[in-house]
């Protein structure tokens, strides 16, 4: 494999970049939205990030996925996949802060795409993730990323560590274990990645598809070689994830030492029907109604230090 390094990193090197042209011409324009000031595009910089991957049963996935067009990507055996990525945003329009993404990979379409298919071919059947839970370290986080493009998110104790030799991050929620996730640091394989990623997130009884798209050099294992611990704690946000069954051993890791990324301000929206009447998914308007601009942070978890910026 190793040997291979240097082929594979020339090749992703050659892949273009994923933001659009659109958000370049853009570049330096301002917009003020629900009272929160952008420069556009509204983009991060010097941020790292962790992520893991981990089957899940399928049924039990599906079941948590709203409307009638989102469908789990799975495995052969029918194994579903969450994904866990936290991001250490440490430079962005709204100040430093922690998000923290608990995610199903997904397609949208009338019927579930074959086993693999779903994370082989992302264009034809329109792959992303749907967004079961995003806690953030602040306010204005919330306030942008769920009353503008409908994220689930909300304010919490998180925390980002890095080490030698893991990466971690701790999720708490009225000092309460939502979540805490853990990975050896893969070996430094030095892959340059440059891509977009949808997020499909429910709010409002809608829809919403986002995307963000992310540039650095990736650190990444698969397999065997990948090593992680995800624990679910008694939050009650974190409740359906007790029902998914997630697999000890992770199917693959990353860790990105920094990255830049660019939050798409085009998004789109729609109904999520159901076959029964006066059914609604996602938090209402009212969740958002009276935000602040806080960029304070919570106290970190418990057993964090330096957790504050």
């Amino acid at each position: 494999m190793k040997s291979l390094l240097p082929l594979v990193r020339l090749g992703f090197s050659a892949v273009p970049s994923a933001v659009p042209r659109r958000q370049r011409r853009l570049a330096g324009r301002h917009a003020l939205v629900d009272g929160i000031p952008f420069e556009l595009p509204i983009d991060s910089a010097d941020t790292p990030a962790l992520m893991a991957a981990f089957s899940v049963d399928g049924a039990a996935a599906a079941r948590l996925l709203p409307g009638g067009e989102l469908h789990p990507v799975t495995l052969p055996g029918g194994r579903g996949v969450l994904i866990v990525t936290v991001i250490d945003y440490a430079r962005t329009d709204i100040g430093r802060y922690i998000e923290y993404s608990l995610a199903l990979a997904c397609t949208r379409g009338p019927r579930p795409a074959p086993p693999l298919l779903g994370g082989l071919l992302r264009r034809t059947f329109r792959t992303g993730q749907f967004v079961l839970d995003l806690p953030v370290s602040s306010e204005v986080s919330v306030k942008g990323g769920k009353g503008i493009w409908g994220m689930p998110k909300h304010q919490a104790s998180l925390d980002f560590r890095v080490s030698d030799r893991v990466v971690s991050s701790r999720y708490e929620d009225g000092g309460r274990l939502g979540t805490f996730v853990e990975i050896d640091r893969p070996p430094p394989t030095a892959l340059p990645l440059r891509v977009g990623a949808t997020n499909y997130c429910a709010f409002r009884g809608m829809l919403m598809r986002s995307t963000v798209y992310f540039e650095g050099t990736a650190d990444v294992a698969f397999g065997g070689r990948a090593k992680a611990r995800l624990t679910v704690g008694d939050a009650p946000r974190a409740a359906p994830l007790h029902d998914l069954d997630i697999a000890a051993d992770p199917l693959f890791t990353c860790f990105l030492p920094s990255t830049t990324g660019v939050l798409d301000d085009h998004f789109e929206c729609w109904f999520l029907t159901s076959e029964e009447p006066g059914r609604s998914h996602g938090e209402p308007l009212e969740s958002v109604v009276g935000l602040g601009l806080s960029e304070e942070w919570p106290a970190p978890p418990r057993g964090s230090e330096g957790a504050r910026p």
